[in-house]
C-alpha cells in the first residue's frame, strides 16, 4: 500500500472512531485507546484528524499521547510484557529482574524483539505490591516472579 493511501485509510478510520466516541464527556482518551486498539498503536497520521474533529490543537493531542506511557507510536509485538517498576517491586528484586529480562530478550524498555514476539514496557504499579516483583503479560498479572518464573513467561510469549 502506498503512503498516501495508508494516510487516507488512517484518516477515514480515525474519523469513524472519533464519531463513535464524540458523544462522551472528555472523549480524547477513549478515542486514543480505540485508535490504539484498531491500529496497534497511535499513528502520527491520526493526530491532525483527531485535533480537527475535536477542535483541539495538534499540540494538545500530541501532549496527551506523549504524556501517557500506554500509547505507542509504533506497533507492539505479538505479546506485551509490562514489568512493574514501582518501589515495592524494586525492593523485592525488580531491578535485577528487569535487567535479566532485558538481557534475555535483547531489548530495552519500549523495544520489541527482532522476531516481533515481545514488546517490553515499564509500568508503575500493577497493584500486586504484596506479591512483588510483578509483571503483566497480555493483560494477565503475575506475581512473586523469580528467574524461573520469568523464563516460563518469556517461553510462553515466544512460543
Amino acid at each position: 500500500m502506498n503512503m498516501a493511501r495508508r494516510g487516507e485509510d488512517f484518516a477515514e478510520q480515525t474519523r469513524a472512531i472519533v464519531a463513535d466516541h464524540s458523544h462522551l464527556e472528555g472523549p480524547l482518551l477513549p478515542i486514543l485507546h480505540a485508535i490504539q486498539e484498531a491500529f496497534g498503536h497511535v499513528p502520527q497520521d491520526c493526530l491532525p484528524v483527531i485535533a480537527r474533529e475535536l477542535n483541539l490543537s495538534r499540540a494538545e493531542v500530541h501532549g496527551v499521547v506523549s504524556f501517557y506511557h500506554d500509547f505507542r507510536d509504533h506497533p507492539a509485538g505479538r505479546h506485551v510484557l509490562k514489568l512493574c517498576r514501582a518501589e515495592a517491586c524494586q525492593a523485592m528484586g525488580g531491578d535485577a529482574l528487569a535487567e535479566r529480562v532485558k538481557a534475555l530478550l535483547g531489548i530495552d524498555f519500549h523495544g520489541t524483539t527482532a522476531d516481533g514476539s515481545v514488546t517490553l514496557e515499564p509500568v508503575y504499579c500493577l497493584g500486586l505490591c504484596s506479591c512483588a516483583p510483578a509483571a503483566m503479560l497480555d493483560g494477565a498479572v503475575h506475581g512473586r516472579l523469580d528467574d524461573a518464573a520469568i523464563r516460563d513467561l518469556l517461553a510462553e510469549a515466544r512460543a
